[in-house]
Parts: structure tokens; C-alpha cells; sequence
């Protein structure tokens, strides 16, 4: 009798300390999702998480490297991490719900933080190959990144400008950069396709161990993508050794995004010191230098996040 009032005693004595104990904060975490380690936008990831780590102290930070665009979103909208990097086209295709893109359905939850930077379309063949045109890539080793990222559909929206699809290369790799830069290396490739940002690590430290040449995409081309995700812009001369020309191409903004899930508060953390940090993202790659505000809230096909839009509108860039 007395053992059971006891334990009743200290049932009830337990259950008061527990509602009596000061409530813990929730524990945030900030996962940011980037690429491939031999792209851009990992070491720009990285560089996000310093800042955020700083931004948030309480909060739980990590980078994640994935196969970039179509993942990162398909993993946003899942809610298996809070801020993502994508392609324009790419994110357009997820909204949309484009199945051969990658999407299934309509990935309605993202939303927008950032436009930051554009990639550039670099493909890149080595000097033996005989590449120098769109046209002479027929019957080559292309490598096109890994399937289904923003990379390999902007080797396949290239292609189908100049009239071509895979059918038309010898070989088809799907392959990081890294790698596809190995097998160059290696003179098991011919050319590799690459959607970044300029300076790229693995085509400088391809352009110093053989010679390389930048295929052109030409003006014509790119209009015949049918996609106004797609400008014409320019590789300036001497961005990689060996490349003593400026070069022609196509560029893609890149964006941050999250999904509707994450708190404003965070959201409006992450916006706005990412922007006041600036200098972190240029030391961590030099894309960063195209990041400006002027292009903050130009071409994205999703809505603005809440958090995001209360730093825009607390700087002056939204009324």
C-alpha cells in the first residue's frame, strides 16, 4: 500500500518538475544544399554556412553536396533542407512539374530568396580531338554532367539549338566535373560540358595539364533553344590558360531558394546576411563577383519567401 502510494507520489512529483522546467529553445537547422565538390556552387555553400553559422550561432549548420539543381529542389520541396541552389531553367521545370526534367509533379512549395550569379555554358574540348565547332562534337566522348542536373539539361537544350541530341556523339558520359576532367586528362573524353560560373577549378586544372580549346555557342544557337532562361553572353579572354580569345556562349542565372516550410525568420536571417557578406562569397570562388542586389528579384519563377521579401523591402528594393 505504502510502495504504491509512493510511487503515485512520485508520478505526480515528477510530472510538476517537468511543467515547472524552463521550455528549451527548438533547435534550428540550416542545411544548405550545393553540388558537386568540383563545381561552384559547393565552395559557395560552404562559404553560406560561415556565414550563417555566424548569422545564427544557435542554430545547427551544414552543407551538403548533392548532384546540384534538380536534386537540391527535389530535396527543398521534400523539406530535407532549407536553402538550395538551382539553375533558372531548372527551377522553371520544377514549378511546372516537368517529368523528363526531373519533377513528377509541380513543386509548388519552393520559394524564392536570390538571384546570384549566371553560369556560364563552357564546353571545353581538348586540342588533339579536332573540336572546334558545335557541328564537330558528331561522333565524339562528350560529358555532360550527372543526370538530370542543371548541367546535363543545359547540354541537352545546347544540343537541341545546334540541331543535335545525344544520338548524334559517339559516347555519352554522365559525369561531375572532376571526373570529367580525369578522363580528359586521361584521353578517354573528347569534351566536356560544363554549366558554372567562370574560373571553374577543374577546367583551370585541366587547361594546365593539356591543351584546350572553348567551343563557341553562337547567337543563332541559343535562340533556337526557345528558352529566355538563356542569354547570349561572353567567356572574356584568358579565363583559363590557353584560351587567348574571347569566346561566345550562353549564360543561365543561378538562384537561391528555399521552400515554404522554413520559418520568415530564418529566411530573413539567411537573406539578409548573405548580402551583407558579399566579400565571403567572392573569396570563396570568383562567380562571386557577378553577385549584385540589381539582380536579386530579376526572372524567378517562384514566389518570394516571406523573410526574404521583408529584407527586400526593408533595403528599398521592393515597395
Amino acid at each position: 500500500m505504502i510502495n504504491r502510494f509512493l510511487g503515485r507520489f512520485f508520478a505526480v512529483a515528477g510530472i510538476a518538475l517537468l511543467a515547472s522546467a524552463p521550455v528549451q529553445a527548438q533547435q534550428k537547422f540550416v542545411n544548405v544544399l550545393t553540388g558537386g565538390t568540383s563545381g561552384v556552387y559547393y565552395p559557395m555553400g560552404v562559404a553560406l554556412t560561415q556565414i550563417y553559422g555566424k548569422a545564427m550561432p544557435d542554430a545547427k549548420i551544414s552543407a551538403q553536396a548533392t548532384k546540384a539543381s534538380a536534386e537540391n529542389l527535389n530535396l527543398l520541396h521534400a523539406g530535407r533542407g532549407e536553402i538550395g541552389f538551382t539553375l533558372a531553367d531548372s527551377l522553371s521545370d520544377a514549378w511546372k512539374g516537368d517529368e523528363e526534367a526531373g519533377f513528377k509533379s509541380p513543386l509548388k512549395k519552393l520559394r524564392g530568396v536570390a538571384g546570384i550569379y549566371p553560369n556560364y555554358i563552357q564546353i571545353v574540348a581538348s586540342a588533339d580531338s579536332g573540336i572546334k565547332t558545335l557541328a564537330d562534337l558528331k561522333g565524339k566522348r562528350l560529358a555532360v554532367g550527372a543526370p538530370k542536373s542543371g548541367t546535363e539539361l543545359n547540354a541537352r537544350a545546347i544540343l537541341k539549338g545546334a540541331g543535335m541530341t545525344y544520338k548524334d556523339l559517339g559516347k555519352v558520359e554522365y559525369l561531375p566535373f572532376g571526373e570529367s576532367v580525369e578522363l580528359m586528362k586521361n584521353r578517354q573524353l573528347d569534351a566536356t560540358l560544363i554549366s558554372a560560373g567562370l574560373g571553374v577549378a577543374a577546367v583551370r586544372d585541366l587547361s594546365t595539364s593539356v591543351k584546350i580549346v572553348m567551343v563557341p555557342v553562337p547567337a543563332d544557337v541559343i535562340a533556337k533553344v526557345g528558352d529566355p532562361a538563356y542569354q547570349a553572353a561572353t567567356v572574356p579572354a584568358k579565363t583559363y590558360e590557353g584560351q587567348d580569345t574571347e569566346v561566345p556562349t550562353a549564360a543561365i542565372q543561378n538562384f537561391l531558394v528555399t521552400h515554404e516550410g522554413v520559418p520568415a525568420d530564418v529566411v530573413y536571417t539567411m537573406t539578409k546576411s548573405m548580402w551583407e557578406n558579399l566579400d565571403k562569397l567572392v573569396a570563396a570562388h570568383a562567380a562571386g563577383k557577378a553577385i549584385t542586389k540589381d539582380n536579386a528579384l530579376k526572372g524567378s519563377p517562384v514566389p518570394l519567401h516571406p523573410g526574404a521579401e521583408k529584407y527586400y523591402r526593408e533595403i528599398g528594393l521592393m515597395k
